[in-house]
């Protein structure tokens, strides 16, 4: 017996647990997509080290990286630093 058809059978005799399994599924899916999401997008992250050692250093200042912005336009922002 599976592990898919004992959830399955108690499914069947117990329908209230049906919210409870698509809730934690949900929110597994979600925070998983959020990893990835930090894996990908984030400049901390360097995948390829011979051909970008260091992509913080290539982020613009107006490009935003991060995932919620609270009372900030990265439009406006100005370069403060210099070249590296």
């Amino acid at each position: 017996m599976s592990m898919f058809s004992v959830v399955a059978k108690q499914v069947k005799t117990h329908p209230s647990l049906i919210p409870l399994f698509i809730f934690i599924g949900g929110g597994a899916t979600m925070s998983m997509l959020y990893l990835a999401r930090l894996a990908i997008k984030n400049p901390d992250v360097c995948w390829d080290r011979k051909n970008n050692p260091e992509p913080w250093n290539k982020l613009e200042p107006n490009q935003q990286y991060k995932f919620f912005k609270v009372n900030m336009d990265y439009s406006k922002l100005k370069k403060e630093g210099p070249d590296f």
